[in-house]
């Protein structure tokens, strides 16, 4: 996403200034009835369908004492540049195994006058699908090469100047980021020795330039990259993203047909319309329009199939072995994935992990560093590559492990770890409330009687909320300010559990899951949980918020996360296999996952959960499944047999 550039010709402005506006669009009523029937079990043997009697397993395994670490940033490290100029080498063309030619620029260290310096140098690399011509996304840091790099930005396949169709982190394109480590190690300007740099795509090319076990591979910096394709963005809870993958897909696209000088470069005169044909034709028959259409009318890839597990760092997170620099956001796209990424690596390489309270294009910045002691971006990067790539001491080994701010203490604080180790899983049950079907209370104590909340199944709900303009990279939450503040109007449609006022502070650190118990009058229903705080205004300030499709709502024990015997992040398979049967008025529990966070709730304000059946445009269902759920209602329980429920991960507030 947006880095820093060089100027770009007079010509070229008006492009990137609607770049940057394309950028932000980047990737009912209640009462009470008879019970139902309790269901027998599921497909799931994990489910837990027939009675409650707590969590279904308890994978804590015992506490090793912990090695002390260092919790305190440094001083912000620099050093002086070493040249006082950059420049561009003519664009070049890369050739592939099959032909196909990758558009390329590096840009080196220069004189006064503008004159390359002679290498080897260490090699920062950028691999791209925002057309690297442009120069407005994932452009070269002349911070970087003034200071001894050279810097390499390479258009992939079917993308920018490049030629092919579009594979979106393929099995092809990630041999192509293969073969690219190799053309990089043996140019004259390389010593051999690369890091990964970028943010979004970049930085999950990056992640995936990781995997490639290349030992050349000796630093990644990756700034709110993507973990796992189908979990984290795709079909979050089962439910096909409507915000940010049809605005990411056209992204890719349009700036795959804007000109661009290649073929002039190269002495090509008709490459331009050659890679244009090649971009729509691929478009058209391979990747966009296929992909897209056959999620819509729910294909085999609506399910976690080889085609998402291929494209997600996390699965190739083992042979990563490069010291990774991650950044994430608290309100990204990629919320969930990012600290999954740093808990993936911290045992086997040098991982950091710095979360703040970002959106997609805030967090690809940085924006508002440097704070509370924490440099901005550009100084923690170029004490990362300049520890690894160049070998010099520069403390980078030493940063916190993990640093996150927490919403309303409004701060940036330091862990040793992901989630805090402090941490202790709470959970809270949900009670309904005589004369009030739509709001309820929340309580430390399971329910003692039988209370139920009815809502209709209403597809639309979240448009004006904070999960709408995340989930729009912030494009919802520029059209409509107040939105992203808020759930109130959310609310509205859902129900609600408040708590009383707290006597004390009350902090949070890492994962929730929303356990619901519920039935519906139709085949299938989604399920949303939203975490808000409510002070003395009444507004209630958004958390975070999961959605889970009941039908699919069964997890697999084994990879899923325990806390002090509480469920705090399910796992869910997403398989035709998994896949349960939703009886009209037949209860079902929903284990929801509800993205990771990190927050204080003062003294006097309340927590709230709500409990609703859609969240758009952050999930929406293949069109087979809407129908299935359509024209119903969702009745929620809280019953001693059926105690719906959230279990929260609580940090002391000494420990922050």
């Amino acid at each position: 996403m947006p880095a820093s550039s060089s100027a770009r010709l007079n010509g070229r402005t008006l492009i990137v200034i609607l770049l940057g506006l394309v950028l932000q669009l980047t990737a009912c009523g209640g009462g009470s009835g008879s019970a139902p029937t309790v269901a027998n079990a599921p497909n799931s043997p994990n489910a837990n369908t027939g009675g409650d009697s707590g969590d279904d397993t308890d994978n804590d395994a015992g506490e090793e004492e912990s090695t002390p670490v260092n919790l305190a940033w440094s001083e912000p490290y620099q050093r002086d540049e070493e040249y006082p100029n950059t420049v561009n080498l003519p664009q070049q063309l890369i050739t592939m195994r099959d032909g196909i030619r990758l558009a390329a620029t590096v840009t080196l260290p220069a004189d006064e006058n503008g004159n390359a310096i002679d290498g080897p140098f260490p090699v920062i690399a950028t691999f791209t699908g925002y057309n690297q011509a442009l120069g407005a996304i994932g452009a070269a840091d002349p911070a970087l090469v003034k200071r001894g790099y050279a810097y390499i930005i390479v258009d992939l396949r079917g993308t920018g100047a490049a030629e092919g169709s579009w594979q979106a982190f393929s099995q092809i394109d990630q041999d192509d980021i293969g073969e690219l480590l190799e053309y990089i190690k043996v140019q004259p300007w390389s010593n051999g020795s690369i890091g990964m740099n970028g943010a979004s795509y970049m930085g999950i090319t990056g992640l995936l330039a990781g995997a490639q076990e290349d030992p050349a591979v000796k630093a990644i910096f990756a700034i709110v990259p993507m973990g796992d394709a189908y979990r984290d963005i795709v079909f979050t809870g089962g439910q096909i993203n409507a915000g940010f993958i049809p605005l990411w897909v056209t992204l890719v696209t349009g700036l795959g047909i804007i000109p661009t000088p290649a073929g002039l470069d190269n002495g090509e005169p008709g490459y331009y319309l050659t890679t244009l044909l090649q971009h729509l034709q691929g478009a058209l028959t391979e990747f966009q329009v296929p992909v897209v259409a056959g999620a819509l009318i729910g294909d085999e890839n609506k399910y976690d199939t080889e085609f998402w597990r291929i494209r997600s760092p996390l699965e190739q997170i083992d042979k990563i072995t490069a010291p990774t620099f991650v950044v994430g956001g608290l309100n990204d796209i990629f919320q969930r994935g990012e600290p999954l990424i740093y808990e993936g690596l911290k045992d086997h390489t040098t991982a950091k992990l710095l979360i703040g309270p970002w959106e997609h294009l805030d967090g690809s910045s940085g924006a508002g560093l440097p704070a509370d002691g924490v440099p901005a971006l550009g100084p923690i990067r170029l004490a990362w590559f300049d520890q690894y790539l160049k070998g010099m001491d520069t403390g980078a080994g030493d940063f916190p492990p993990v640093t996150q701010y927490y919403t309303g203490e409004e701060r940036f604080v330091t862990a040793a770890d992901w989630p805090h180790p402090d941490a202790q899983a709470e959970t809270f049950y949900l009670h309904g409330q005589p004369g009030a079907p739509l709001f309820g209370r929340i309580s430390h104590s399971a329910p003692t009687t039988s209370k139920q909340t009815s809502l209709l199944q209403t597809p639309v709900n979240g448009l004006c909320s904070a999960s709408a303009s995340q989930w729009t990279a912030g494009v919802l939450g520029l059209i409509l300010p107040p939105c992203s503040a808020q759930d109130n109007v959310a609310n509205l449609l859902e129900a609600v559990y408040t708590s009383e006022p707290l006597e004390e502070d009350m902090a949070i650190n890492g994962p929730i899951t929303g356990q619901i118990w519920a039935s519906t009058t139709a085949l299938d229903t989604n399920v949303t949980v939203r975490v808000s705080v409510v002070g003395d205004n009444g507004i209630a300030r958004p958390l975070t918020h999961g959605i889970q499709m009941a039908s699919m709502s069964a997890f697999d024990a084994s990879r899923s996360r325990f806390m002090n015997g509480k469920l705090i992040q399910p796992w869910h398979p997403f398989t035709a296999e998994s896949k349960r049967t939703i009886t009209p008025l037949t209860a079902f529990r929903a284990d929801v996952e509800v993205f990771p966070t990190s927050a204080l709730i003062k003294a006097g304000e309340k927590l709230r959960i709500s409990v609703g059946t859609s969240d758009l445009p952050h999930g929406l269902s293949p069109i087979p499944d809407l129908l299935t759920s359509l024209l119903g209602a969702m009745t929620i329980y809280s019953a001693p047999a059926m105690p719906s429920r959230v279990n929260i991960p609580l940090v002391p507030t000494s420990a922050l």
